[in-house]
């Protein structure tokens, strides 16, 4: 069984390192990058480190709703056992924003990095019925990501002044989320920001320019890729065309000498 979505680097008797550098999705079949996550790998992992201590570096834009759920609950239960710290690396966005606070202890989130809070949403097409059907259903998840966020809350900070940061799809750097959460704030670092797919696609608002920067970067990478395959295909296109003909008329003059 092929299991991919999660990587851990520095394993030792007592403890091992957990990157979330992907999109989270819901199995295998879903995870298209090496990077992207779900929670039958992450139940894995944790079942054969049972007994050591985490760092959990996260970067990551987030993705289905219920796997983030899952392996923030696995992550929670693993740290009531066991040291687990958690490190934001870049971006812990949407239903990815849950992770930083799976550990023992406050994350630490550097002044450069982000959280990002907003409403959860899906596509849906169907009768007026089915959608308000579905917006109740958006309302009690919407409800119960506020209470996994309300159970990490600064002192005076209230579930509304959360909801209203939801709401109005908010990005919180390290110094910005201490205001309102139990973070370990730290000097800005390098590192390799990271939108994912989940975040590109539901088209979010005020987006802070280092990840739009970067996803600007991606695009021509990509575009500059597509275009060098694309010549390289009319090469090859050309050299076989070429080989065809030379054989042809070899067969041709071979033809006419006979």
């Amino acid at each position: 069984m092929r299991l991919t979505g999660f990587e851990f680097r520095n394993e030792t008797e007592t403890s091992a390192d957990l990157f979330f550098y992907g999109d989270i999705v819901s199995d295998w079949w879903g995870a298209w990058q090496d990077e992207d996550q779900y929670p039958d790998a992450i139940r894995n992992f944790l079942s054969e480190h049972e007994n050591k201590s985490l760092n959990v570096y996260v970067n990551s834009g987030g993705g289905s709703v219920f796997a983030g759920i899952a392996i923030y609950n696995m992550l929670k239960r693993h740290a009531a056992k066991n040291t687990v710290k958690v490190f934001v690396d870049g971006l812990a966005g949407s239903i990815a924003s849950l992770l930083p606070f799976a550990g023992s202890e406050p994350p630490e989130i550097p002044a450069n990095a982000y959280l990002f809070l907003h409403n959860p949403s899906c596509p849906l097409a169907g009768n007026a019925a089915e959608h308000r059907k579905m917006a109740d259903e958006l309302d009690k998840i919407r409800d119960g990501i506020l209470n996994t966020y309300a159970e990490h809350l600064q002192e005076g900070v209230t579930k509304d002044q959360v909801a209203a940061l939801m709401d109005a799809e908010t990005w919180l750097n390290g110094e910005e989320a201490a205001k309102y959460f139990a973070v370990k704030p730290a000097a800005a670092k390098e590192y390799a920001a990271a939108l994912g797919e989940y975040l590109v696609s539901a088209n979010c608002k005020n987006i802070p320019e280092v990840f739009a920067a970067a996803e600007r970067q991606r695009k021509k990478e990509a575009s500059a890729a597509e275009k060098q395959q694309e010549t390289e295909k009319k090469l090859i296109d050309n050299a076989n065309k070429n080989k065809i003909r030379a054989l042809v008329v070899q067969g041709l003059t071979k033809g006419a000498e006979e």
